[in-house]
């Protein structure tokens, strides 16, 4: 096995791990998740995926932010609180990641070789939407994230990223998970006090 695919296969084992502890609500998502995109930041800059891999240190700034996020709003239990998320925030919070992906897009094309500017862009972008709304402990997170990652998919495989594709396959599937478990965990927090079982 060459240096490019362990560094590939060991970002995979370090995001699946980082989702399925965010999927538990568990504080451990977040260093996890931090590990997750410094070595994928090596993976996309190998594969020519700009937009990715500026992705990564994004990344990196909003998972430090939703740890310290997550730190405030923990239950006794070390999971935390559903937040709501207003269909109006929701609406303005998806513009502005949709613009940020067009211009992001536009400046990739023009001025990198960038393998598939446009879509790798948009992306990007709406997976920063999909973070800010899990630091913000929001349900809606995993909705955008099934949308992105089974789009992801396509996009690896053309790339011939196989092993990210199969991983990305395996998100939209954890996400599912996710969606599931912070739904239950949400409406269990309308029950009364003392009803409640993590």
């Amino acid at each position: 096995m060459n240096a490019a695919a362990i560094l590939e296969w060991s970002a995979v084992v370090a995001s699946l791990l980082g989702v399925w502890l965010m999927a538990r609500r568990r504080m451990l998502a977040w260093p996890v998740g931090l590990v997750a995109v410094a070595l994928y930041g090596g993976v996309f800059a190998e594969a020519r995926l700009y937009s990715d891999t500026l992705l990564q240190v994004v990344f990196g700034g909003f998972l430090v932010y939703g740890w310290l996020s997550w730190h405030r709003h923990a239950q006794e239990d070390g999971a935390i609180v559903i937040a709501p998320l207003a269909r109006r925030t929701l609406l303005r919070d998806l513009a502005i990641g949709i613009a940020f992906g067009l211009v992001l897009g536009a400046a990739m094309h023009t001025w990198t070789d960038a393998a598939l500017p446009w879509l790798d862009a948009m992306l990007a972008a709406l997976s920063l939407v999909a973070q800010w709304w899990q630091a913000r402990r929001h349900i809606a997170t995993w909705w955008l994230w099934i949308i992105v990652d089974v789009i992801y998919v396509g996009m690896y495989l053309v790339k011939s990223l196989d092993v990210t594709a199969g991983l990305y396959l395996v998100f939209v599937g954890l996400a599912v998970m996710g969606l599931r478990a912070w739904t239950a965990a949400g409406a269990g927090q309308a029950m009364p006090a003392g009803s409640h079982h993590g």
